[in-house]
C-alpha cells in the first residue's frame, strides 16, 4: 500500500485540500494520474483526521484493505487526542503502525507548522495552508505529491 499522508493542526484546511485533490466528500475511492506517467493509481481518500473520525491505527488498516486498492490519502493531526491518547495517538504513532503493516511512505504533507515531529526525505511543509487560497496549496500538495 501507498501511503500519502496530511499533517495537520486544526483550521490548517486538511479536508479541503483533500476534497480539493480527489473530489471526495468523506471517504471513497478515486483514480488518480500520475505525473509520472505511469498507471493510474486506484487510491482510498479519507476526508476527516484520523484522531477526530476516533479511527484507531488498526481500524484504518482494515479499513483501507476492504477498498481494495494500491494506494491510501488520508489525515492525521500531529499530537495523540487528548480525551483517549492510547486508541487515537499521535501522527509518528500512525506512521509507524502504517509502516509496520508494510505500507510504503510515497509522500507527507505537513500543513501548518507542525508535523508533530515526523522527519522524512519524503516531507514537505506548507506553513501558509490556513490564510493561502486553498487553490494554491492544493496545487502545491498535488505536485509535491506527484499528481496531475
Amino acid at each position: 500500500m501507498d501511503l500519502y499522508l496530511i499533517v495537520g493542526n486544526p483550521h490548517t484546511r486538511r479536508a479541503s485540500v483533500v476534497r480539493s485533490l480527489t473530489g471526495c466528500f468523506n471517504r471513497s475511492v478515486r483514480d488518480i494520474e500520475p505525473l509520472s506517467g505511469k498507471a493510474t493509481l486506484k487510491l482510498y481518500a479519507r476526508v476527516g483526521s484520523l484522531q477526530e473520525t476516533k479511527t484507531r491505527p488498526q481500524d484504518f488498516v482494515t479499513e483501507v484493505a476492504a477498498a481494495r486498492c494500491q494506494a491510501v490519502l488520508c489525515c492525521v493531526v500531529p499530537n495523540a487526542l487528548a480525551s483517549a491518547p492510547t486508541l487515537y495517538p499521535s501522527a509518528q504513532d500512525y506512521l509507524d503502525h502504517f509502516k509496520a503493516q508494510g505500507w510504503r511512505v510515497r509522500s507527507i504533507a505537513v500543513l501548518g507548522q507542525n508535523s508533530g515531529g515526523i522527519k522524512a526525505p519524503t516531507l514537505r511543509q506548507f506553513p501558509q495552508s490556513g490564510t493561502a487560497p486553498i487553490n494554491i496549496t492544493a496545487g502545491a500538495v498535488r505536485k509535491h505529491f506527484g499528481w496531475h
